[in-house]
C-alpha cells in the first residue's frame, strides 16, 4: 500500500487507487463531471485537476493517474487554482445561460461548480455552438446545446445497460451525443443517464417543468414493481408525488434504477379508488364506510374466509389480514396469483441464496426460466460483470438477449435435467456454480429439478450458496414467511368456493373462479379486481403507509410514508381492523405499533432490518421432474401492475417501445 502526501497530510492508501480517491480518503473534495465510481475513467473533463511531485510542472488530471509511493499532492496550491478556472471557463464558453428553466436548475454539479471553482466573470465574447435537439424517447429530454461532453451516459449505456445505443459523432467543437440513428433509448435502464447527466443536457421528460428541488419533501422508500426491493427516495409536494429517484445500497441495486419503477409515480394519482362501493343489482355504486363494512358483515361467513394477497402489498397488511381470518377459523391465505403451486414448506428453497451483490462472483450460471431483463431489471447488470469477468452463462427458456455472451439449451424445462456433456463439465468444474430460477420454471415443476441440480454439482458449499429462485413480486417472500401459501396454490382456494374472499390488491387473479363468492377487494386503484368485487375498500398504495418488504434475497426492508392517501381511502391495516369489527371478532392489535409487535412476535424475523437464515437447503423428491415448454411470465415490462396500468407515461412506453406505436403529435 503505498504512502503519499495530500496538501502535507501523509496517509496510506490501497493499491491500484488513483490519486482523485487518494484525495478523496484524505478528506479533500476534487470537483469532476466526467469521472464516476462505477464507470470506466474517460479523462474528459480535466476539471479535477491537481499538482503532483515528482512529475511535471504542469496540473495532472487526478482520475486517471495511479497514486504512487512518495507522491506529493497539492489540491488547494495557486496553480491547480488558475487551470480549474480555465476549466470551468472553457466549459461554460458554448453553455446556454438558461438555468432558470432547466430543470436541473437547484441540483446541477455545473452550477456547484462554477460557484465553488469558476472565475466569476466571463471573457468570452463571441458566437455560442448550439446543437439540435434528440430523440431519446418518452422518458428522456433533451437540450444536448448545454452537454459537455463528459461521456457518462455513453459508458453507462455501454458498460452497466450493455446497450449501445448512446455514442458520440464528430468530433473536437462539433462533437455531439446522441442515439443510433436519434432512435429512443428502449432499454429497461435508460433513464438512469438523467441522474448521471451532471448539466441539465439530459432531463426527465414527464417530471419538466414541475417542481424545484426545494420544495419538495424527501421520504425513504422501497420499490414495489419487482421483487429485488431497490432503495429509492420519494419526492412530494403536498399530497402528491411528483417523482422516485435511487438511493445508495450497494447490496441491493447500488445506484440504479429500472424505468418501470421510476416512472410509475403519475400512476399513482390516476384511477385511484378513493371511496368505498357496493355492487348493487349487478352495478357498482358509491357507499359511505358504513354501509360498506354493514354489507360485508351481514354474510356471517363463519369460517368460509381466503385472503388472495397482491404483489405490491407489505407485510403488516399480510399479517393483518392473517390474523382476521384466523380469528374467523380459517387458514386459506393464499399470495401466488397466477396459479403457482411450488413447495414452501422450507424457504432456503424459495430465496435468492447467493445474494443479489453476492451473484457476481458465480462463475458458471444457469438462468432457468426467467426473463432477467423484464422480470428483476437491475439484476442483469450484476450478471453482466459476472460475465465480463470469466463467467459462463447459459439460459433455458425461450432466448432473449440478455446483453452479455449466453449460451441457449432450448425452451423444455425438462433440459435441466440432460445438459450437454460440455455445459456439465463447466458447471462441474465451477468453484461458484449458480442457478436463477424464475417463476416460468417453477411453473413447470422446475423446483424439483432445480435442487436435483443442486446436489449434482454441490451448489451449496463452503462459503457459497448457489441455489437462488428469482420472484417477481415485492410481496412474496414476506408472502411466504407469513404462511400466504397453500399446498396446491390458488387451486385449493377455488376448491373450497369461499363465501367471502378478501382481496388485498389482487389484480391478477382469474376471478371469474370465485363467481360463488363475495368479493371484497382493499385496494388503490379501479384495475381488474375493482371491476368484479361486490364490496370495494379503497386502501392506500406504497407510498402512503409504512411498511415492511422482504425481497427476493430474504432481505427485510422498511418503506416509510411519503402522502396520505386520497380522498376517503385508509391504510390498509385499518380498514382490516374496522372488518374485524363488522365480522364481530378481535384481532388483537388496535394501532399500527401494536399490529408491529404482533408480527414481529409471531415472525421476529420481520423485526430485524437485514438478510433473514433460511437454513439449510432441502434434498429433491425423489422421482419428480420438470416438464413442458417454459412460457415468460411478463409481456409488457411496462404494465406489470395497477399502477403502472394507470400510469400515461408508462402507458406510453409499451405504446412507443414495445409495441412500436408513434405518438401523433400536433402540427404547428
Amino acid at each position: 500500500m503505498p504512502k503519499l502526501k495530500v496538501d502535507g497530510v501523509e496517509l496510506e492508501v490501497p493499491a491500484g487507487a488513483t490519486v482523485l480517491q487518494a484525495c478523496e480518503l484524505a478528506g479533500k473534495e476534487i470537483p469532476r463531471f466526467c469521472y464516476h465510481e462505477r464507470l470506466s475513467i474517460a479523462g474528459n473533463c480535466r476539471m479535477c485537476l491537481v499538482e503532483v511531485k515528482p512529475g511535471p510542472p504542469k496540473p495532472q488530471a487526478s482520475c486517471a493517474l495511479p497514486a504512487a509511493e512518495g507522491q506529493e499532492i497539492r489540491t488547494d496550491s495557486e496553480m491547480v487554482k488558475k487551470a480549474r478556472e480555465g476549466v470551468m471557463e472553457f466549459l461554460l464558453i458554448n453553455h446556454p445561460l438558461d438555468c432558470p428553466i432547466c430543470d436541473q436548475g437547484g441540483e446541477c454539479d455545473l452550477q456547484d461548480q462554477s460557484v465553488a471553482y469558476g472565475r466569476g466573470g466571463s471573457r468570452y465574447h463571441e458566437e455560442k455552438r448550439a446543437v439540435t435537439q434528440k430523440n431519446m424517447g418518452p422518458l428522456i429530454k433533451t437540450v444536448m446545446t448545454r452537454c459537455i461532453h463528459c461521456t457518462r451516459c455513453v459508458r453507462f449505456s455501454e458498460e452497466v445497460a450493455g446497450v449501445d445505443e448512446i455514442g458520440a459523432l464528430y468530433r473536437g467543437e462539433s462533437m455531439q451525443i446522441a442515439t443510433y440513428l436519434e432512435k429512443a433509448a428502449k432499454h429497461e435502464l435508460s433513464a438512469n443517464v438523467i441522474d448521471l447527466c451532471p448539466v441539465g443536457a439530459l432531463t426527465s421528460r414527464p417530471y419538466a417543468f414541475e417542481a424545484r428541488p426545494w420544495e419538495l419533501k424527501k421520504t425513504l422508500g422501497i420499490d414495489v414493481s419487482d421483487a429485488l426491493g431497490a432503495n429509492i427516495r420519494i419526492d412530494s409536494r403536498g399530497r402528491e408525488v411528483l417523482r422516485i429517484l435511487p438511493r445508495v445500497n450497494d447490496d441491493v441495486n447500488e445506484e440504479w434504477l429500472a424505468d418501470r419503477a421510476r416512472y410509475l409515480v403519475d400512476g399513482l394519482t390516476r384511477r385511484r379508488l378513493d371511496r368505498p362501493w357496493l355492487r348493487v343489482d349487478g352495478k357498482l355504486r358509491a357507499a359511505s364506510w358504513a354501509e360498506a363494512l354493514a354489507a360485508v358483515g351481514t354474510i356471517s361467513p363463519g369460517a368460509s374466509v381466503a385472503v388472495i394477497a397482491g404483489d405490491l402489498v407489505d407485510a403488516e397488511t399480510m399479517f393483518a389480514a392473517k390474523k382476521l381470518a384466523v380469528a374467523l377459523g380459517s387458514s386459506m391465505l393464499e399470495g401466488r396469483q397466477t396459479g403457482l403451486a411450488y413447495d414452501t414448506s422450507n424457504l432456503a428453497a424459495a430465496a435468492f441464496n447467493s445474494t443479489l451483490a453476492g451473484i457476481e462472483d458465480a462463475d458458471a450460471i444457469l438462468i432457468y426460466g426467467s426473463q432477467v431483463r423484464d422480470e428483476a431489471p437491475l439484476l442483469n447488470p450484476r450478471l453482466r460483470k459476472a460475465v465480463r469477468r470469466g463467467a459462463k452463462a447459459y439460459i433455458i427458456g425461450p432466448w432473449w438477449d440478455a446483453t452479455y455472451p449466453t449460451t441457449h439449451l432450448g425452451d423444455e424445462a425438462s433440459a435441466i435435467d440432460a445438459l450437454p456433456d460440455d455445459v456439465a463439465a463447466v458447471f462441474a468444474a465451477a468453484a461458484r456454480p449458480a442457478i436463477i430460477m424464475g417463476g416460468a420454471a417453477l411453473a413447470k415443476g422446475g423446483l424439483s429439478s432445480a435442487l436435483a441440480f443442486a446436489e449434482r454439482f454441490n451448489l451449496v458449499r463452503d462459503g457459497w450458496n448457489g441455489f437462488n429462485v428469482l420472484h417477481f413480486a415485492a410481496a412474496r417472500m414476506a408472502g411466504l414467511m407469513l404462511g400466504y401459501a397453500q399446498k396446491g396454490g390458488i387451486a385449493d382456494i377455488v376448491a373450497a368456493q369461499p363465501k367471502l374472499v378478501i382481496s388485498l390488491g389482487a389484480d391478477e387473479v382469474d376471478w371469474t373462479k370465485f363467481a360463488g363468492s363475495m368479493i371484497v377487494h382493499i385496494g388503490h386503484h379501479g384495475d381488474k379486481a375493482a371491476h368484479v368485487a361486490d364490496v370495494i375498500l379503497p386502501g392506500a398504495a406504497f407510498s402512503e403507509k409504512d411498511g415492511t418488504y422482504v425481497n427476493t434475497e430474504g432481505r427485510v426492508q422498511y418503506g416509510e410514508k411519503a402522502v396520505f392517501a386520497p380522498g376517503e381511502a385508509r391504510e390498509d391495516w385499518t380498514i382490516l381492523r374496522a372488518l374485524a369489527d363488522a365480522l364481530g371478532v378481535s384481532v388483537g392489535f388496535d394501532n399500527f405499533a401494536q399490529l408491529r409487535d404482533c408480527m414481529i412476535a409471531e415472525v421476529p424475523a420481520l423485526g430485524v432490518e437485514g438478510l433473514v437464515d433460511f437454513g439449510a437447503l432441502p434434498a429433491a423428491p425423489e422421482g419428480v421432474r420438470a416438464s413442458g415448454v417454459i412460457g415468460y411470465p411478463v409481456k409488457d415490462r411496462y404494465l406489470t401492475n395497477a399502477i403502472g396500468r394507470a400510469s400515461p407515461t408508462l402507458q406510453r412506453c409499451s405504446a412507443e417501445l414495445i409495441h412500436g406505436e408513434i405518438e401523433a403529435e400536433a402540427a404547428e
